[in-house]
């Protein structure tokens, strides 16, 4: 299998070798030290990195043919450990990406800045994120420089978009929302790489808007607000004590370590692989297989619960997420939060299951490009989610089956739930049957996220014959539902209808007056 190779001049790959020899026992491969190196198999699909330990010498890495997986090459022995100078490089694709889109933000026209900053961040981070899948490690999970890239990304695209709104737009142009995010003036280059590498959330994140920032730096966000009694009156006081994070970053801290622990214990015996385990899939009853799927979703989730949470609390501690006061004066400390964990298992529809996963991100999808997209916007807002996330075909999959399970779902509320709203014991059957719903849809969208591949992904849907593909376009043409600018048009032209009708009214009663004088 080593035939392509050429002899005393490396690999061919980049990895740096300056020797390779071929015998019938293992392989001996010399590799500089501090250098990443790669071994793919004659067919190119899995492949298997590494990276030395920094030193002065290079190192002997023992290589075996495994001739039982199509020929590809196992390392015995990989630390998988980035030298210090491979993390300066990295970080480098920070500022590279920052840079170029500052420029476009001056040295651009106002009318089409935002488009032109939108298009080369997003091109930065989608061929940094081929460069890592393609030709460094496709198929493995880590933690590396396009994690942070996508949280600078979506910084970088909404400061854009603010700036265009602030700068060209009347007030009587943006909805309330963009005139409270739109920026009046452009931002320094202090300002402006404070805001995106800032160390709070260079790593996790969440994603933040331009003003809520500024606000938290020039410390205007704790200004004293005015409470409402328990009967929704004001009682003209201000709040007195300073806000502390004290408490919720505590509270958050102690969800970290639930959601750690159980995702420890559970992941690895409810792997989402076995559900296209051949022997799994012919001797399991396909109702446990439904519920074999979605335990796997639910021991997944947790991990995610971990990072988004401690990154909420790592901001808090820092002061950054005041969202005023409750009605009972207590601080909330909810404005960056990235997940409410009850609503996600207990969502009754699709919908308010993304409304509270990722809430950073939808709410970057929503204002970028949902609310600005002029055709076909739902989905629109689940293709720019698929090309943020990675290359990675499972992801497409899944963004393109979540865009029928949207229709399907609004087509579901709009038709059906009305005839469940007439007793509370109706509405509660309702819930427990679009809960069930809501996990099993879910489960079955997100699978080719977790599988990554076209194949695995694949084999799982046709585990399941499609079928809940199938059920989603059956309701999508059986229940249709009338688009939201179409649903406000209507609305519109019935209130101007309404105003015509009292115009007319009022006419027509001066014009008897004026007969009766």
């Amino acid at each position: 299998m080593f035939s392509k190779f050429r002899q005393n001049t490396g690999c061919g790959y980049p990895c740096g070798c300056t020797a390779i020899s071929k015998s019938q026992g293992p392989v001996a491969i010399t590799v500089p030290s501090g250098l990443k190196f790669i071994f793919v198999n004659e067919q190119h699909l899995t492949s298997t990195t590494g990276y030395l330990e920094k030193s002065s010498q290079a190192r002997l890495w023992n290589l075996s043919s495994d001739t039982g997986n199509r020929g590809s090459v196992v390392i015995k022995e990989v630390k998988h450990r980035l030298s210090p100078t491979t993390q300066e490089m990295y970080s480098l694709h920070f500022l590279v990406q920052s840079g170029l889109s500052y420029s476009v933000m001056v040295f651009a026209g106002l009318e089409n800045m935002h488009k032109y900053c939108f298009i080369v961040t997003l091109g930065y981070l989608i061929l940094c994120q081929i460069t890592r899948v393609y030709v460094f490690d496709y198929g493995m999970y880590s933690a590396d420089f396009t994690g942070p890239m996508m949280v600078i990304t979506q910084k970088i695209t909404s400061m854009a978009f603010e700036i265009h709104d602030g700068l060209t737009k009347r007030e009587g142009q943006l909805t309330p929302g963009q005139k409270y995010f739109a920026i009046s003036r452009m931002p320094s280059l202090l300002e402006y790489l404070s805001y995106n590498c800032n160390f709070m959330g260079i790593l996790a994140g969440p994603t933040c808007s331009y003003n809520d920032y500024k606000a938290f730096i020039e410390g205007t966000c704790y200004q004293p607000r005015h409470q409402e009694n328990a009967n929704g009156k004001e009682n003209g006081k201000y709040k007195q004590t300073e806000p502390s994070p004290k408490n919720d970053v505590i509270s958050k801290l102690c969800t970290c370590a639930i959601s750690l622990a159980v995702y420890l214990s559970l992941y690895k015996l409810l792997p989402v692989e076995r559900s296209i385990d051949d022997d799994f899939v012919n001797s399991t009853p396909f109702h446990l297989q439904v519920v074999y799927l979605y335990l796997a979703m639910l021991a997944l989730r947790p991990k995610y619960y971990f990072v988004w949470t401690l990154a909420d609390a790592i901001n808090n501690a820092a002061g950054f997420g005041f969202n005023g006061y409750n009605k009972d004066g207590s601080p909330r400390w909810d404005l960056i939060s990235n997940l409410r964990i009850l609503d996600i298992e207990f969502a009754t529809s699709f919908k308010l299951f993304l409304d509270n996963w990722n809430i950073q991100t939808a709410l970057w999808l929503k204002r970028v490009c949902y609310e600005r997209c002029p055709i076909n916007p739902t989905a629109a807002t689940f293709l720019l989610s698929a090309m943020w996330h990675g290359v990675y075909p499972g992801y497409y999959l899944t963004f393109l089956t979540g865009i029928g399970m949207t229709m399907a779902a609004r087509a579901v509320r709009h038709n059906i739930r009305p005839y469940f709203l007439v007793s509370d014991s109706y509405k509660g059957i309702y819930d427990v049957i679009t809960w069930a719903w809501t996990q099993v849809a879910i489960s079955y969208t997100v699978a080719p996220f977790v599988l990554l591949a076209v194949g695995p992904s694949l084999k799982f849907y046709r585990t399941w014959y499609f079928g809940l593909h199938l059920l989603c376009l059956l309701v999508v043409l059986a229940l249709p539902v009338k688009s939201k600018r179409r649903q406000a048009k209507e609305q519109q032209d019935d209130l101007q209808k309404d105003n015509q009708t009292d115009h007319n009214s009022t006419d027509n009663n001066c014009n008897q007056k004026e007969k009766t004088t």
